[in-house]
């Protein structure tokens, strides 16, 4: 018999583990929290950065990992092939739509380009209402503070409205977060996510 998983994570992140360990220590908290309460994880498909760590701490934590990655990049980010499953597409427009499709919440830990442009388009999908599923922005350590303040001020200056940025989620607790992205989507229970 499959055991599904109780709600899956779509989690961007960096391909690198950036300089502070407290970014490292995130993705692991993250990881573990989906594969503790049965999870699962849908990320691109590497074992660089803090993709591979929030990946490995799934796994170990008894979650699924779903990896996704463009046969480009394959070499460039080490795909990890303990996957739960493992898809390799043609290009990064499959991925992107893949791993939108087979999750239920979106969570974004410190990253580069690919991080921000992937947030960026999840977040215009839902004002557009491509999609209504929750966003959440870790706020690891301050790592995101520029981009609230500058599109704080991206609303001051007319260009965005305050609804838009209310869409996403911002915290620098990780379990807070999850718990409240996945209440949010409606796919674990209140009562059982009190005590996580």
């Amino acid at each position: 018999m499959i055991n599904l998983p109780a709600f899956s994570v779509c989690v961007y992140c960096g391909s690198r583990s950036g300089v502070s360990p407290a970014y490292a220590q995130v993705a692991q908290e993250v990881g573990q929290w989906i594969g503790h309460h049965q999870g699962q994880l849908v990320y691109g498909g590497g074992n660089n950065g803090l993709m591979g760590l929030v990946a490995q701490a799934t796994a170990d934590s008894g979650g699924s990992v779903v990896g996704i990655i463009p046969k480009a990049l394959q070499s460039k980010e080490n795909t990890r092939t303990a996957c739960t499953e493992l898809h390799v597409v043609d290009t990064m427009h499959e991925r992107k739509h893949m791993m939108a499709e087979r999750s239920d919440v979106f969570l974004a830990l410190p990253g580069g380009i690919g991080t921000f442009e992937e947030l960026f388009e999840v977040w215009t999908w839902r004002q557009l209402g491509y999609h209504d599923k929750p966003i959440g922005l870790m706020n690891t350590e301050g790592y995101y503070d520029g981009l609230l303040e500058f599109t704080a001020n991206s609303v001051a200056q007319g260009f965005l409205s305050g609804w838009q940025l209310d869409l996403i989620r911002v915290d620098s607790d990780p379990r807070a977060l999850l718990r409240e992205l996945v209440q949010a989507a409606g796919f674990v229970p209140k009562a059982k996510l009190e005590s996580l």
